[in-house]
């Protein structure tokens, strides 16, 4: 498949957790295909330089992805700035490890509300508009968390393997207004948020469980959700593409 069949022109994006790590790879991948970005984040700084980043191609809202009054002012900011809304990226989330024995009850809540309810809202919240603009494409960032079970993940594994469960029938639900939904599940990814658990030499190590041997970079993912988003994967919905170097095979 050619990249120029991947182009994103004249489509409009929303994307979560944008200010930084792999939302921002997949921002500016976006931008570069023609498309023009909502970039939402917790990270007012950061998203705003993002956003500042990728020109008139872009605009910032600080967003909390568990609010439903938020991701009413992300879509009607999409469309007044936009015109349209044809794309939603659910990449925000949260990462926590706890051996389920020690896992606190506050913190079960807490990555279930950002990493399932988040996804969960937003995909309420931009239908309308995708049914207005003749169809639509919902990327959510699961994990390999989401595709086998891993030790101390009881909380971010119950998330993402929530978080599939919801990519599944969504897309069932959404078929008849040609809105497509599918989840892309990420390994080791070199980004900010694993970097804060691994140390920072993780680029230098070799990940002997892992069949590549090393972990992966944020733009490898991206690639991936610039398919999905694109009309190059006009036939596939309810997908699962893990992306992990072969460490679920």
């Amino acid at each position: 498949m050619s990249a120029g069949g991947q182009r994103l022109d004249g489509k409009v994006a929303v994307i979560t957790g944008a200010g930084r790590g792999q939302g921002a790879v997949e921002a500016r991948l976006f931008a570069e295909a023609g498309a023009r970005v909502v970039i939402t984040d917790v990270r007012e700084e950061e998203g705003r330089s993002v956003a500042a980043e990728l020109g008139d191609a872009a605009v910032f809202v600080r967003h909390d992805v568990t609010e439903a009054a938020g991701w009413a002012t992300v879509t009607e900011t999409a469309v007044e700035s936009f015109g349209r809304l044809d794309i939603l990226v659910n990449n925000a989330a949260l990462w926590r490890t706890a051996p389920v024995d020690t896992e606190t009850e506050e913190n079960f809540a807490l990555l279930l509300r950002v990493n399932l309810l988040g996804a969960f809202l937003g995909i309420k919240a931009v239908v309308p508009a995708l049914r207005t603009a003749g169809g639509g494409s919902i990327v959510n960032i699961s994990s390999t968390a989401g595709l086998k079970g891993l030790p101390q993940h009881a909380a971010y594994g119950a998330s993402k393997f929530g978080l599939r469960g919801l990519t599944r029938s969504a897309a069932i639900d959404l078929a008849g207004d040609r809105i497509r939904v599918n989840s892309v599940h990420p390994g080791m990814i070199d980004t900010p948020m694993v970097a804060s658990v691994l140390g920072p030499e993780r680029r230098e190590q070799e990940y002997p469980r892992v069949p590549l041997r090393r972990i992966g970079q944020p733009d490898e993912v991206a690639e991936l959700v610039r398919f999905l988003a694109s009309d190059a994967s006009a036939y596939i919905t309810g997908a699962e593409f893990a992306v992990d170097g072969g460490l679920t095979t």
